[in-house]
């Protein structure tokens, strides 16, 4: 059986660019736009993670990490935003977020993200490499 990710982000070219770096790595993919439209999905589905951005309209992305755990507790979560603080990198650790990950990074970094929170491996908090601008590979 694959390993299922479930991206949300509300931009279309991330959300795009992540699931190509994921199925290159022998993940199956979906989508969502929000966390309404991510719950939807995960209605009736099987996701082994997911992987979500906290700024988002109708549903941020905090919300959506609570559900998640609330409803799937298996279900593990990555959480990606463009400006962490400190704060918001303890508050979402917390409150069950597995990762957590600065925008812009690298899609080798997001990939061995996933590889090691689905290896059930403890969470690092803000990985320093994730924060590089130095990669036109970078989101």
């Amino acid at each position: 059986m694959s390993t299922s990710v479930l991206v949300v982000d509300d931009e279309d070219l991330i959300r795009k660019l992540v699931c190509e770096a994921l199925a290159r790595s022998g993940y199956e993919t979906s989508t969502a736009c929000n966390g309404i439209e991510a719950l939807d999905r995960m209605d009736g589905n099987r996701f082994d993670l997911v992987i979500t951005d906290v700024a988002m309209p109708v549903m941020a992305g905090y919300e959506l990490m609570r559900r998640v755990k609330r409803n799937w507790p298996s279900v593990k979560v990555v959480v990606l935003t463009g400006h962490p603080r400190e704060q918001d990198i303890s508050d979402f650790l917390l409150h069950g977020a597995d990762e957590f990950l600065a925008k812009p990074f690298r899609l080798g970094d997001l990939v061995a993200t996933v590889n090691r929170v689905l290896a059930r491996e403890p969470a690092q908090g803000l990985h320093p490499d994730s924060t590089r601008r130095d990669s036109a590979r970078a989101l």
